[in-house]
C-alpha cells in the first residue's frame, strides 16, 4: 500500500481542475477547435492525469485517488450525455482512467526500501 503524506492544499487544484471538466462537458461544443478521435482522447488521458496528480498529492493515496478520478470520470461521461449533442463514451472513461493510473503515479511514490542495515540485519565480512 502506498500512503504518503497528505497534502490538503491540494484539493485546491483538484476541485479547480473538476470544475473545469464538469463546465467543459456541460457545453454543446467544447471552446477551440474540433477534438475528434484520437485527439479528444489525448485531451481526457491529460485532464485525468492531472487531476489525478493532483489527488494523489492532496490524499497521500494512491488508491483512494484514483477511485476518485475514476468516479468522477463516469459521472461525469453520465453528465454528459444529458447534454445535447454530447454523448457519453466508454472510450472516453477508459482515456480518463489510464490518464487518472498514471497522475497517482507520479504524485504518490512509494518509498525505498530500507537499507538491510537499517532493519538490523548485519551481514557478515
Amino acid at each position: 500500500m502506498s500512503v504518503r503524506r497528505a497534502r490538503p492544499l491540494w484539493w485546491v487544484p483538484s476541485l479547480v481542475i473538476m470544475g473545469m471538466i464538469w463546465w467543459l462537458s456541460s457545453a454543446p461544443q467544447t471552446p477551440g477547435p474540433s477534438l475528434e478521435h484520437p485527439k479528444d482522447w489525448i485531451a481526457h488521458f491529460l485532464a485525468y492525469l492531472s487531476l489525478a496528480f493532483c489527488l494523489g498529492r492532496a490524499t497521500g493515496q494512491r488508491g483512494l485517488a484514483l477511485v476518485i478520478a475514476a468516479w468522477f470520470g463516469a459521472l461525469d461521461e453520465v453528465h454528459q450525455s444529458f447534454v445535447p449533442p454530447r454523448e457519453a463514451g466508454v472510450q472516453d472513461w477508459l482515456f480518463d482512467v489510464a490518464g487518472a493510473w498514471v497522475g497517482v503515479r507520479l504524485a504518490v511514490r512509494r518509498p525505498a526500501a530500507p537499507a538491510p542495515e537499517a532493519q538490523g540485519v548485519v551481514h557478515p565480512a
